[in-house]
């Protein structure tokens, strides 16, 4: 059988219509139509935005109707001119869209956060304006007292020390090592460092504190010209990290086996003071004039209680020192160890503070005494009899054992 032609083919009934071929418009029309309706997308986003679209918008529609109108404009027909009720195929009719890399006017530049933020046309979610996790100022802790450099008044009695450990140093007894950047640097009483070229000796370490839900302890610091400072345990540790010229001093002996390891330990006499707490707190006022804190210090007692209400240590709340009582020839650590293991049934177990973290503490130096109970156990440790008497609870008295 012989295969058709392609005249047979198109001869015959074509069923599904696949040689009925619609005419196309003619290419100016096409034009023509395209062009107008370009122009009306453009009136449409002028009238909206007040500006023509920019080429170069990050906005991927925009960047495309800024370049399809770049090429039809250049060749507007009759019917795009009659349908340009906003003359915009005259360029100079209206202004063409502002680039980034356009001179800002001066009237159009900020001058204050409160500006951008009051600009209708920004549109900010409030959630990314708002601090939610930061302390308000109202609420952060504002220290009463800085640790600020002082005239050491009891210089005299640390002033051969630093000439022996000048001295060590320079005929090559004893070595200053620099201190590493993020070294963890746990200073105790003795210990010399160099500090911004000048010797420092820890004087002191009094009781820990907790400042920012941390742990801390304030320091007493004597510097070889004859000042003196009291900073955080923290603080101090920054400023030496940060000090490049900063060195540690090393200790006599060969490890803490070696008894003269320890010979740089101070035994500094000082004062016993008897604290009372100015707090607001119904459950510590209530008991104000029975509840009292017993504290050993070799600084000035006042400088040592300027910080109180920011300390849990001094229940977050100023206090008024009501008693003093000098130390001479004793140790300040043996000597408050004997006063709070002497008071130890009269401390309150259920007495507390929470910082502004919320975070409980009980602190461990007040106690439920009377002044002149505190004076009458000093008067026996002086004499070495405190072993042989006992603090009554029940009758609030020093009884014999």
């Amino acid at each position: 059988m012989a295969r058709p032609s392609l005249d047979d083919i198109y001869s015959e009934h074509d069923e599904f219509g696949l040689l009925d071929l619609k005419q196309r418009g003619t290419r100016s029309g096409s034009a023509t139509d395209r062009g107008v309706a370009v122009l009306l997308d453009v009136t449409c986003f002028v009238e909206q935005n007040g500006r023509l679209p920019d080429p170069e918008a990050l906005s991927h529609d925009e960047m495309k109707l800024a370049m399809t109108w770049g090429a039809v404009k250049t060749s507007p027909t009759e019917k795009m001119i009659a349908a340009d009720r906003l003359g915009l195929l005259d360029e100079k009719s209206i202004a063409p869209p502002r680039s980034w890399k356009d001179e800002v006017p001066e009237e159009a530049i900020p001058e204050s956060l409160d500006d951008i933020f009051d600009d209708d046309e920004l549109e900010v979610d409030p959630s990314l304006v708002t601090f939610q996790h930061t302390t308000p100022s109202s609420e952060r802790v504002t220290p009463d007292h800085r640790a600020e450099f002082v005239p050491c008044r009891d210089f005299e009695k640390f002033r051969e020390r630093f000439e022996i450990v000048q001295r060590a140093l320079e005929t090559g007894e004893r070595k200053a090592r620099a201190v590493k950047k993020w070294a963890i640097i746990e200073p105790i009483e003795g210990d010399f460092f160099i500090r911004n070229g000048l010797l420092a000796m820890i004087a002191e370490k009094s009781e820990m504190t907790s400042r920012g839900g941390s742990r801390d302890h304030r320091l007493r610091i004597i510097f070889s010209n004859g000042t003196e400072s009291d900073p955080l345990m923290s603080s101090f540790r920054k400023s030496l990290s940060e000090d490049k010229t900063a060195r540690t001093v090393q200790k006599v002996g060969l490890g803490p086996v070696d008894p003269e390891w320890e010979s740089d330990q101070l035994e500094l006499s000082g004062t016993i003071y008897v604290a009372r707490s100015r707090s607001e707190d119904p459950a510590i006022r209530e008991q104000r004039m029975i509840l009292h804190k017993i504290g050993v210090t070799s600084q000035d007692v006042a400088r040592r209680v300027a910080d109180a209400r920011n300390d849990p240590t001094f229940l977050l709340a100023p206090v008024d020192i009501v008693a003093t009582y000098s130390l001479k020839n004793l140790s300040r650590h043996k000597v408050e160890d004997l006063l709070h293991r002497f008071f130890v049934s009269a401390r309150p177990a259920e007495l507390f503070v929470v910082d502004r973290l919320g975070k409980k503490i009980s602190p461990k130096e007040w106690f439920y005494v009377l002044p002149e109970h505190v004076g009458q156990a000093v008067k026996l440790i002086e004499d070495g009899q405190l072993h042989l008497f006992h603090y009554d609870v029940a009758t609030q008295k020093i009884v014999p054992n």
